[in-house]
Parts: C-alpha cells; structure tokens; sequence
C-alpha cells in the first residue's frame, strides 16, 4: 500500500512529490500546534487581583497612566510567549541567562529573544530550503538523500547559528576582558596608593579605560553603580565574578574579599596581584609565540616545498622525458 501511495504522489508531483508532501505537512503541524503551546491560562493570583481591585481608582489616574497602561499590556503580550520561548526548568533557566549576560546581552528579555531567533530561522530557512529544492527538481533528477540534504541543512544551520553567534561572542568577550585585566589593576593600584578609595578607583578605572577595553570598563561601572546604590560590596564583586566567568576575575575578587575581611593593605594585595597579571599577560604571549613555528610548519611544506621541487627536479624530468620520447 506504501508502494502504490508513493507511485501515486510522484506520478501526480514528480521525483520530489513525497519529499514536498512530507515539508508541507510538517509546516501544518507546526501552524496548527503554535497557537495551542502559545496558549497561556492566566495566573490564579493574578485573577484575584483584577477581582479585588478597587472599581474608583480608574477615575484617579492621570493621563499619563494610559501610556503607563498600554506598556503594561505590551509586556503582557510578549509574556505570553515566555513558556514556549524559554526553558521551564529553572536550572536551565538560570544558566540560559547567565550565559547570555557573559555574552553581553543584559536585556530582560534576552533568553527570549535567542529561542525566537532559533525557531524563526530554522523554520524560515527550512522553508528556504525547500523552494530550493523544488526549483532545483524541475530542472534535474535529485535522488532522496540529496533532497533531505538540501532541505535539511539550511534549517539545521538556522537552528544553531544564534547558538554559535552568542557563544563567539561570549569567546570574544571574555578575552577582551583578560587582556585589558592587568592595564587595570595598574591603573586601580596608582589610584588606590594616591588615597582613593576601592569602589572611587574601580568607578574612576570604569571611565579612564572605556575607550581601550570597553566591555572591562563596562562591568566596572556596574560594580560602581551597584555600590553607590548600597548593595554589599561583597556580593557585588561575587556577582561580577559570576557574571564574567574568568578565573583571574574570580581570583581578584576572591583576593578583594579575603583583604577587606582579614584588614590587610588593598594597596598591597592590588600590588601582588598586578605582578602577577602582568607575567601572566608575558606567559600567556610567550605561549604564542612558542607555537608559531609549528602553525608555520603546514604552510612551509605546501607553499614553499612544491616550488623547490618544481625548480630543483623540473629540467632533470624534461630531460628524461626529452630522451625518451626522441626529441
């Protein structure tokens, strides 16, 4: 029966009948289940909070509370795709945002966003990838594999490119930080010696170094502003230790902490640890430095091999072949 429904869908469609009938009805299912999952039952509380709210504070708002309102219902609206658009699983919640902000991305609504960005371009080039398919059918024979590969791949590639753009971003950022870290601690150890406090010289190295290190500069000024707002100190550095996810971050931060309990010189823990940031920074180019050769050691034998060869062996093989052949 199998047989003669394929006979029949590719003597009415063509050689890509099956494959078109089998893209089309995944987009009908994916059309039809969208709006169930993007469904959300109000909340219990927040329906016992709409019942008892006062019917005569609707007569007291200003103007102003209309636009505050209409805010309000946009960011309903966009919560309404929040449990199909982001892992349920607090876990992976919590490590989905934490990602996202060592990557740079801060918004409320950037694990959101990221999802979206997957399922719209998986779909939007599985759809691309089936027009080409279907073009590419009404002028040549294209067997099954070629046909599953050519539609298949472009979405797989939509799929996992925001998954590889945030973590090359992450990749970059992080190593922006490392590099500009010991340029600092200098400048936080001159700062500190000259009588600034610790939360004054970290704010006054967030603006001094915004133009060379800016994503540095930029989770400097968010410890500044976190103090000035009286969070912990503490917790504030814990947090940007989370937050950029490096071990010489964690290890300044760990160093702060333990000075600041323990009542030793910060001047003195900044000095220690900037020396050693900074032969760190000189190890680190060393190791460079040190694997160059063998990085250079392909392009020597491909580029630089066969030219000899030709120059050095070339007249001898014409000669031979020159023999040879009588001429």
């Amino acid at each position: 029966m199998l047989a003669s429904l394929n006979e029949f869908i590719v003597s009415r469609m063509g050689e890509t009948g099956p494959l078109l009938l089998a893209g089309g009805l995944g987009l009908m299912l994916i059309i039809v289940t969208v709006p169930f999952l993007l469904r959300k039952e109000p909340e219990p509380f927040d329906r016992l909070k709409q019942q008892t709210r006062a019917p005569d504070r609707t007569k007291e708002r200003n103007p102003r509370d209309g636009d505050l309102r209409r805010a309000s219902d946009r960011n309903d609206k966009l919560n309404k795709f929040a449990h199909f658009l982001e892992p349920q699983d607090k876990e992976q919640m919590s490590a989905a945002r934490l990602k996202m902000l060592r990557a740079g991305y801060r918004g409320k609504n950037s694990v959101r966003m990221f999802h979206a960005m997957q399922f719209l371009l998986g779909l939007g080039l599985l759809v691309v990838g089936l027009a080409y398919t279907f073009a590419v059918s009404r002028t040549q024979t294209l067997d099954l594999q070629a046909m599953a590969m050519s539609t298949l791949l472009p979405a797989a590639a939509g799929y996992y490119l925001p998954v590889y753009w945030v973590q090359r971003r992450l990749q970059t950022r992080q190593i922006a930080i490392t590099e500009g870290f010991p340029d600092a601690l200098d400048m936080m150890l001159v700062c500190v010696e000259a009588g600034q406090s610790l939360d004054q010289s970290i704010a006054r190295v967030a603006k001094e170094i915004g133009a060379a290190y800016p994503e540095l500069a930029e989770e400097f000024d968010i410890v500044s502003q976190e103090v000035r707002a009286g969070k912990e100190r503490v917790t504030v550095m814990r947090d940007m230790s989370e937050r950029v996810g490096l071990p010489d971050i964690t290890s300044f931060v760990t160093t702060m902490i333990q000075s600041a309990t323990f009542g030793t010189s910060i001047a003195e823990a900044l000095r220690v640890y900037s020396a050693e940031m900074r032969d760190k920074r000189v190890m680190r180019a060393e190791e460079k430095a040190n694997t160059l050769p063998t990085k250079l050691t392909l392009g020597t034998m491909l580029f630089t091999v066969p030219p000899l060869m030709v120059i050095l062996i070339g007249p001898s093989i014409h000669s031979v072949v020159k023999a040879f052949t009588g001429g």
